[in-house]
Formats: structure tokens, C-alpha cells, sequence
């Protein structure tokens, strides 16, 4: 049984934001680039406390990473945080070329993940950004479960790696679950709820649906594992192989595309190690729309239910 329990709904944004200035406050060489929305993506925090140390560049995204990259070669460590739309997707190229081919050591924090930002629509909703992000070499990607988890997220990827980094984070209040004692370390997934039927490999806010959905598979005698990987890049390997071996299927969960993001990275360690039955819950390979957070995610298919129904119907199919 999930003994994990919400401490209340707050933004993983917020989390990003703590974290952010808890870093700042032990090391001045941070810094952090605003794109006007600064509030938006929880940087306010720092902003205010180091005015100085906190560069608005406006609407000017490419012309972040460029920036970033300067300051990360003159010693600083630059933070750089817009909309997961933008800060993935519009600056591909620079990312690429100016962090990743010189392994800078720069996080960027993609905001407004997944279609629970809501009624800003599709042209806002990241889907995309961790498939984006993982394929480009050096670069770290971290996908906290919660708020607190994305402050600590948020001080490891700035203290603990030496090359890029890019954090994602939502902005609607989710369940906030996690110790700030719970160890957090990058490359290693977190065994959340024990299971030996079938293992549940979720990432994001779809955590939190991950561990309702082991109560529901419990009701009908079924113990699923349910894995936080809050880290898709370096994945854990290790304790994906050993999911797949000791339980004989695995179900992903993300609010993302199914196609490149966690279900994607899932599969090349399942096939190339030890093939199972898999089933993938997430965006399959559509837009998101303007809506409500929580109808959007249930339209789409992220829900607890879903991970549930599709659970079921992987194990039957075993039988």
C-alpha cells in the first residue's frame, strides 16, 4: 500500500524557484537569465534576493542560451528558465551547439510542462522536451515528481553536474509528497511502492497518478512497483533490467509523448536487456488543446485510471 502522503498541492515551479535561490545563497557564481517571465517560472525568488546577479533579456530565448554560455565559460553557473516550449524547442540549435557541444556547465529549467498547464493550449504545452533534450550528447535531463522534489532537483543539478542540465516542471499545484530528507540522487530511479505483478515506471506529475493507480491495481489483487524516474537522462538502468525480470512487465507514465520521452527510453533498456510486455501511458502522438488542467488530463488518457486500465490489460494479455 502507497504510504506516501500529499502535504498539500503546491506548483512544481515554486519548487524550482526554492531551489534556485537556496544555491544562490550558498554560491555567488550562480546566476540566473530571465525572458520577462520570470514570476511565471518561479525565478522571482532569486531575482529579488540578487538583483544583481539576475539578467532580464526579455523575449529573446536564443539569445539566452548565447548569453548563458558566456557567463558559463567566465566561471559562472547560469540558470536559465522559461516555458519548457521555449526553452527546449526554440533554442535547440544554441543549446546544441554553444552548451552541449562545449559541455557548459548551464541548467535550463523548462516550465509549463505536459497539458496540465491548461487553457494556455497547445502552442504552450510542452510534449516534446525531453525527447528533444535526451538525444543531445552531455546533457543531463531531470524530471521531478513534486515541489519539494524539484527544489532539491534543482540544487543537485546545479551543484552536482559539471555539463548541461535540463530540469522540467509544471505550473499547476500538484500533490507535494516527498521528504526533503528522501534521498535524491541523479541517474538512480526512487522504489516508491514494492510489487512483484507488474512494475509502474513513472516520471513528473504522473507520479503521484502512478501510486494512486497501485491502490487501485491492490483492490483487485494485483502489486504493482511503482518506480519515480525523475532522472530520464542517465537513465537508471539497472533497476529498469531488474523491474523487468523480477515483476515481467512494465508500464510508463509521463505527460509527454509517449514517442521519445520516458516510454521511449524505457524500451531501448527493456529490449536490448530483458524484453517484456510493456504498455505506455502518456500523450500519443497529438497536440494538447485549451482546457481545464485536470479534464485535459483525463481526456488525453494521464489519469491513475489509465495507468490502471492499462495495467489490467497488460496482464491479461501475459495470461
Amino acid at each position: 500500500m502507497n504510504h506516501l502522503i500529499n502535504k498539500g498541492n503546491k506548483p512544481t515551479k515554486t519548487g524550482f524557484g526554492e531551489g534556485l535561490l537556496e544555491a544562490g545563497l550558498r554560491n555567488p557564481a550562480v546566476v540566473c537569465i530571465g525572458a520577462d517571465i520570470t514570476t511565471s517560472v518561479g525565478c522571482n525568488f532569486f531575482a529579488e534576493a540578487f538583483p544583481l546577479r539576475f539578467i532580464s533579456l526579455g523575449i529573446a530565448e536564443q539569445n539566452c542560451i548565447g548569453v548563458a554560455a558566456g557567463l558559463a565559460l567566465e566561471g559562472k553557473i547560469p540558470v536559465f528558465s522559461t516555458y519548457g516550449v521555449f526553452a527546449a524547442l526554440r533554442t535547440t540549435d544554441q543549446i546544441r551547439v554553444s552548451l552541449c557541444y562545449n559541455n557548459l556547465h548551464v541548467v535550463i529549467g523548462g516550465a509549463h510542462a505536459g497539458v496540465s498547464v491548461g487553457p494556455d493550449g497547445a502552442t504552450h504545452q510542452a510534449l516534446e522536451d525531453l525527447g528533444m533534450m535526451r538525444i543531445l550528447p552531455n546533457m543531463t535531463v531531470l524530471s521531478p515528481c513534486d515541489a519539494t522534489q524539484t527544489r532539491v532537483a534543482t540544487i543537485a543539478a546545479i551543484e552536482q553536474v559539471k555539463g548541461p542540465v535540463y530540469l522540467r516542471f509544471g505550473r499547476e499545484a500538484m500533490p507535494d509528497f516527498t521528504s526533503g530528507t528522501m534521498t535524491f540522487e541523479i541517474g538512480k530511479s526512487q522504489l516508491l511502492v514494492a510489487g512483484d505483478d507488474l512494475t509502474i515506471i513513472a516520471t513528473g506529475h504522473m507520479v503521484w497518478e502512478a501510486l494512486q493507480a497501485a491502490e487501485i491495481l491492490e483492490t483487485k489483487g494485483l502489486k504493482a512497483r511503482v518506480l519515480n524516474m525523475h532522472t530520464i537522462k542517465p537513465i537508471d538502468k539497472e533497476a529498469i533490467i531488474r523491474a523487468a525480470s523480477e515483476t515481467g512487465a512494465i508500464v510508463t507514465a509521463e505527460e509527454h509523448q509517449v514517442i521519445g520521452g520516458l516510454a521511449s527510453a524505457v524500451s531501448e533498456v527493456v529490449v536490448q536487456n530483458c524484453p517484456v510486455r510493456m504498455a505506455f501511458v502518456g500523450m500519443q502522438d497529438s497536440f494538447g488543446e485549451s482546457g481545464d488542467p485536470g479534464e485535459l488530463m483525463e481526456k488525453f488518457g494521464m489519469t491513475a485510471e489509465a495507468i490502471a486500465s492499462a495495467a489490467l490489460r497488460l496482464v491479461s494479455r501475459q495470461t
